[in-house]
């Protein structure tokens, strides 16, 4: 599944067209899910409405197709709650919920909030560990309490550490689903050792290439997944490596090949042509290209 990209206008608001775009090719590359106004999506920078408009438009776009996941997560649970009501109303099948982020919450702090959540919920929820940008560390023991709740299914594990995601999956992956939330990093591994997918950002960018990846995996074609999986991490290198904003050089890289990615839109800033250039580079030789135009991208 991919976690979608909101793409902007030169006047910085959505670009309508291009979001249903992206959602058209994502299924068509043959991805079973959309995860809509997450991190890729920039949650962060958009208001109620905004999200709640993606919400919509995701829903109008997957016509069924697939399901949809809307990110909900929000700093104080009743906004959060707000969320994943309209998630609800707007078609959504489930919905991702970060924990309180910022003042570093403590394990009770965060089952209170999730608690509030899933008792005024009618959605199954995703929870969401990553410790990069939501601060808190969702421990196992913690995740286990969660598990508990009556509307929490899922989890999207992001941590970035296979040693961590692992540990989930063994010890609460009886209990709910856990994705993994870095298939650049070790979606191969993760799928063989059990996770039923993975959700990403540079799905947007790879989509084609993350299809095959995951089917490669779940088919037993291990030369063909390390070949793919080299090829992830390279990508994940290019657009995430150096302290590289990732989710500003996704979008620019889908612009370059072709794809709708939009334009940036404050607080990011458009990558000067020295990083576009490099970024072209990058994703010549790693064979990334518009799947429109190369039926086939070729692992190296």
């Amino acid at each position: 599944m991919p976690s979608l990209i909101t793409p902007y206008d030169a006047e910085g608001l959505i670009d309508e067209d291009a979001f249903l775009e992206n959602i058209d090719l994502c299924i068509g590359y043959g991805m079973t899910g959309l995860l809509v106004g997450g991190n890729s999506g920039d949650f962060w920078s958009l208001s109620m409405d905004e999200r709640k408009r993606l919400m919509t438009l995701a829903v109008e776009g997957a016509r069924g197709r697939v399901p949809v996941i809307a990110c909900s997560g929000a700093f104080l649970a009743p906004a959060v709650i707000e969320l994943v009501r309209t998630a609800a109303d707007r078609g959504c099948a489930g919905a991702m919920v970060l924990p309180p982020f910022f003042y570093r919450p403590d394990a009770d702090d965060i089952f209170a909030h999730y608690k509030a959540i899933s008792d005024a919920s009618s959605l199954p929820l995703m929870l969401y560990n990553f410790p990069a940008n939501s601060v808190p560390i969702m421990p196992c023991d913690l995740i286990g309490r969660l598990a508990d709740l009556d509307c929490v299914v899922a989890i999207k594990e992001t941590s970035g550490n296979y040693n961590t995601f692992y540990k989930i999956l063994t010890e609460v992956g009886g209990d709910i689903h856990v994705f993994c939330g870095q298939m650049v990093r070790f979606g191969v591994p993760a799928l063989i050792m059990g996770a039923p997918g993975f959700i990403d950002t540079n799905l947007n960018l790879w989509g084609a290439g993350s299809v095959e990846l995951y089917q490669a995996a779940m088919t037993g074609d291990l030369v063909r997944a390390r070949a793919l999986q080299r090829q992830a991490l390279a990508l994940h290198e290019l657009v995430s490596g150096s302290g590289r904003n990732t989710y500003n050089w996704v979008k620019t890289g889908m612009t370059l090949i072709g794809l709708p990615g939009g334009v940036a839109r404050l607080p990011q800033s458009p990558l000067n042509a020295e990083k576009i250039e490099e970024l072209r580079r990058g994703l010549d030789e790693l064979g990334i290209a518009d799947p429109r135009l190369s039926s086939r991208q070729s692992g190296r």
